[in-house]
């Protein structure tokens, strides 16, 4: 443990973008500068600024302003720079390093997703301080109960399906909305349950497409005017249409039902923040700038039962947060009616 006190500190976003990574920025370098007299740095367009050297300085008065604001101050990227490491080309990592070192960095704070982590476990393993900090809409991130920028991603899918349950309602179809999710069903299951989705198919859950045309057979036999099927990005599917599409097409084959389908896209990813996903971020943010103060290096910050934690990098690589098929929601939605296609 480096029980040195840090003065210099580098920050990156990574991955894809969500709502809460400015907020997750200015609650480590508000933290970092004014309990803790650092200085911070950060770095342009994900782990690609910090293999250029691109980076700006951060002041407290950079930082105001900044809570509400989607997408990131810093930009992203999808860079990986271990993607070719196996082929022998360790130019990038050894870039990290030489950058890293020459800044006179004390911890390096990154920002992001699975892949964020993975990235920054060998970066902890060539001898960086570092730190993560789980974003990801999709909230499966291992070893934390949520990320930020899920609670945004839940609020606009269910607004979306509020608006269908209109139009279904008005033209007696049945409605398909598509959320992401390309692993897990988190985004699904909550705006699908929040929304009142009739069906829900989660990629954890084995479906039926018959199963799934039955039951809307069935409401419109019961005199139920429209049904709403949610549906994750991810879910199995045969062909190169997306999930929503076949799901449609299957509905109408089978059916006769006219069926529409809406895939929900980017917008789940964008604009500002929710009041949970702000909290959410600035206190992730506060206590990894605690963590990086008392040396607790390669970490990620985490909360359980509503207290911040962190878990050690190499726990969190190759793993995913799964829905498991006993979650506390789905039991209560089979409960009351709701079918996720695999009765």
């Amino acid at each position: 443990m480096n029980t040195r006190k840090p003065k210099r500190i580098g920050i990156l976003t990574a991955g894809g973008d969500c709502p809460g990574l400015n907020a997750a920025i200015r609650g480590v370098g508000k933290t970092a500068i004014v309990n803790y007299g650092m200085e911070v740095i950060g770095f342009t367009a994900g782990f690609s600024g910090l293999i250029e050297k691109e980076y700006v300085q951060l002041k407290e008065h950079n930082l105001s302003g900044i809570l509400t604001l989607g997408g990131t101050i810093l930009g992203t990227s999808r860079e990986k720079p271990y993607k070719f490491v196996k082929e022998g080309d360790n130019e990038k990592p050894e870039l990290i390093k030489n950058n890293y070192h020459e800044l006179s960095l004390d911890a390096l704070v990154c920002i992001g997703g699975n892949g964020t982590m993975k990235t920054a476990e060998r970066l902890m393993e060539e001898g960086l301080n570092v730190i993560g900090i789980p974003k990801t809409i999709d909230n499966d991130v291992w070893g934390t109960d949520v990320t930020f920028g899920f609670d945004s991603a839940i609020q606009i899918a269910t607004e979306a399906i509020d608006r269908l349950h209109t139009t279904a309602n008005s033209h007696q179809r049945v409605m398909i909305i598509e959320v992401m999710g390309h692993h897990t069903g988190w985004i699904a299951l909550y705006a699908g349950m929040a929304g009142g989705g009739d069906i829900i198919l989660l990629p954890e859950l084995d479906y039926n497409i018959r199963s799934v045309c039955k039951r809307i057979e069935e409401r419109f036999e019961s005199k139920k005017a429209y049904s709403i099927v949610v549906v994750a990005e991810g879910i199995n599917h045969p062909g190169e249409q997306s999930a929503g599409r076949y799901v449609a097409e299957a509905i109408h084959t089978y059916t006769g039902i006219e069926t529409r389908e809406t895939v929900l896209g980017y917008v789940q990813r964008g604009g500002s923040p929710s009041p949970m996903d702000r909290i959410l971020a600035t206190r992730y943010g506060a206590f990894a700038a605690q963590c990086i103060a008392q040396g607790d290096f390669g970490t990620m910050v985490a909360i359980k039962n509503n207290n911040l934690i962190t878990i050690p990098l190499n726990e969190i690589s190759d793993r995913l947060r799964f829905v498991e098929e006993d979650h506390p929601l789905i039991v209560k939605a089979r409960q009351m009616g709701v079918s996720f296609g695999d009765e």
